[in-house]
């Protein structure tokens, strides 16, 4: 009998705990209004696909208690988004996704921007490059077509890429280092506006991310020679009637000594909190155990590397100063 007292007091002690706990777990920081999900490019590129698909599949599957609207803020290169977030501070209702001109831009323009400028949440993936050619030309491989710029007279060959000194006039400049000839650039705003460029003959190559050109593979109006990454994709589902994305063989294979990842990442705001950040670590958490990324993921041919913390911090600081080289040999750093 003398022990009821005390399981009673350690009941109401284990009572009193678990309340405080739900307390706390409901006082975590969740969004109170619309999330403002910004893209630094314009519309129909790798980047605002990625961006709409999770702004779809977070609706869809309720995950946020709050709607996701995206915003193109493609000016100045992404500057204007990448100004935009930085000058927000404290707002932890804005987002942004992050492609390689987080680093170009700065490094380009001069524009008074740093990827530490803002919070870095998450790098949800990489994402591929490859050289494609309209159906109907007459190269049939990556080598095929690499031999005939070699062969060809200065500027012969046009390459489409989205905008001026970003990631696909750098592959671009990088094939003409290996090739010893020059191509003629021609910028667009996007990478969708790039595809149909090539779908309309207007250019004879492009250097699109996978997601940007794959609706013209399946439908037959491209044709994919290689991807610049040092292994071959992992993705076997056929694509076309022939062919996977695992078919097509890495660059360096066929001559063209050139690899390049572009990263795919999350940045909130300076000065949000940790507890707001993890929000956003959650989220996205859930979002990446869908089915439904899963088949994103292989329908864009991504290299799933998911970073947070300190490992992505350390890999952003690396790709930082990877592209600060890559860009002053290819002369476009700003002056």
């Amino acid at each position: 009998m003398t022990t009821r007292p005390t399981v009673k007091r350690w009941l109401c002690s284990a009572v009193a705990l678990a309340g405080a706990c739900a307390s706390l777990a409901a006082s975590a920081w969740e969004p109170s209004k619309p999330i403002e999900f910004v893209v630094p490019a314009g519309t129909g590129g790798g980047a605002d696909q990625m961006a709409r698909f999770i702004q779809g599949v977070v609706a869809k599957n309720n995950l946020a208690k709050q709607p996701i609207v995206v915003v193109n803020k493609s000016g100045g290169a992404g500057a204007e988004g990448f100004l935009d977030v930085k000058n927000d501070k404290g707002n932890p209702h804005k987002i942004v996704i992050t492609l390689s001109n987080l680093f170009t831009t700065p490094l380009a323009t001069g524009v008074p921007f740093n990827w530490r400028d803002l919070t870095p949440v998450q790098m949800l993936a990489l994402d591929q490059f490859v050289l494609w050619v309209n159906e109907e030309a007459p190269y049939k491989t990556a080598k095929a077509y690499f031999d005939a710029i070699k062969a060809g007279t200065p500027n012969q060959f046009k390459m489409g890429g989205t905008g001026s000194k970003q990631e696909d006039q750098i592959i671009t400049v990088m094939m003409e280092k290996a090739a010893g000839k020059k191509m003629t650039y021609v910028p667009f705003k996007g990478g969708g506006d790039v595809a149909v460029q090539l779908v309309g003959k207007h250019i004879d190559s492009t250097v699109n991310n996978p997601i940007e050109a794959e609706s013209h593979w399946r439908a037959g109006k491209l044709r994919a020679l290689c991807v610049f990454d040092k292994d071959k994709l992992p993705y076997t589902d056929k694509v076309t009637a022939t062919q996977s994305w695992a078919d097509l063989p890495p660059c360096a294979s066929a001559g063209i000594p050139v690899e390049y990842l572009m990263l795919r990442g999350i940045f909130m705001p300076p000065g949000v909190t940790p507890d707001q950040t993890k929000y956003y670590l959650d989220l996205f958490a859930k979002v990446r155990a869908l089915p439904e990324w899963k088949e994103f993921m292989n329908k864009g041919a991504f290299r799933q590397t998911a970073l947070s913390g300190q490992a992505f911090f350390d890999w952003l600081g690396q790709n930082e100063q990877m592209h600060r080289v890559l860009m002053k040999e290819a002369g476009f750093l700003a002056q």
